[in-house]
């Protein structure tokens, strides 16, 4: 199948920390499919794999790529020490930090190769970040790639927030978690898949622990504005996986967490294609780019 003649596809991918790695089947369908979107728009992890789609990556090489750096609780720490240590002068001069800093993180969990600028992409990238400061949404699409990823995934208190373009970054999902207004930009037919989960799974549990409480209310708040967001920009297609058995912090589960979605991967593919080449065929009208 080939979009060549049809929609302009605007690509939404919001945050959810490590379930956001349920984008990656996703990515793959459309893949399969022969779509390759005009623009993806990307939140917290969202801007992280939207960049390597937008390089040029396939799903399957960011599949292959995220299973060789997350694969293991002892790869992810040995990259996380080194992000933070640097060396007994980086010990002797800052000291040891409990925050962790995004840009180190984001230059240790990219591939060797990966752009230095916007301009180095394929497809069109818009990045969400927050400015603290200002209490509002920060876009970056042009000038350098890595510490406006860095910017997007910066969750507060986990990560130290990046001073970077005159703006003090924090995650992009502070105020924007499923970013449909930049996937909007110039296109016709919009996807949304919304990684922040639902409450389906917990619903009936009582014993949280205070990281499941901050994460828990995080998600709240970010289901709240996604609301909203879908109200001024209704996507032609939302996915929401079933994500919520995942933690937020869990990223050594990559292999179960991508297996879990490809559970809905040939349904997706199936609905999406009807869909595009209904709008080929002009049997629906697609929502008007804002």
């Amino acid at each position: 199948m080939s979009t060549s003649s049809g929609p302009r596809i605007g690509v939404a991918l919001g945050g959810g920390s490590a379930r956001g790695l349920t984008h990656i089947p996703y990515i793959e369908a459309m893949d399969e499919l022969g779509i390759r979107p005009s623009v993806i728009s990307g939140t917290s992890i969202g801007a992280l794999i939207g960049a390597g789609w937008a390089a040029g990556m396939t799903g399957e090489d960011i599949r292959e790529h995220a299973f060789n750096v997350l694969g293991t609780m002892r790869i992810i720490a040995g990259k996380l020490w080194a992000t933070q240590i640097r060396g007994i002068g980086g010990i002797l001069k800052n000291g040891i930090s409990m925050q962790l800093d995004a840009t180190s993180i984001v230059d240790s969990f990219t591939p060797e190769m990966f752009p230095l600028e916007f301009k180095d992409l394929k497809i069109p990238l818009y990045v969400v970040a927050t400015d603290f400061q200002s209490w509002h949404q920060v876009v970056f699409n042009s000038g350098l790639l890595r510490p406006a990823i860095a910017g997007s995934i910066a969750i507060p208190s986990l990560f130290k927030p990046v001073v970077y373009a005159n703006h003090m970054l924090v995650d992009g999902g502070v105020v924007n978690p499923l970013p449909l207004d930049q996937a909007d930009i110039d296109t016709d037919f919009l996807i949304g898949i919304d990684v922040n989960g639902d409450p389906s799974e917990g619903i009936t549990k009582t014993d949280h622990k205070a990281l499941d409480i901050w994460f828990g209310s995080a998600q709240i708040m970010m289901h709240s504005l996604t609301a909203h967001m879908m109200a001024a920009y209704p996507p032609d297609m939302y996915i929401r996986p079933h994500v919520t058995t995942f933690g937020a912090l869990e990223f050594w589960r990559v292999r179960e967490i991508v297996t879990h979605a490809e559970k809905e991967k040939d349904r997706f593919k199936r609905i999406l294609e009807a869909k595009v080449e209904a709008y080929i065929q002009g049997k629906i009208p697609v929502i008007p780019s804002n």
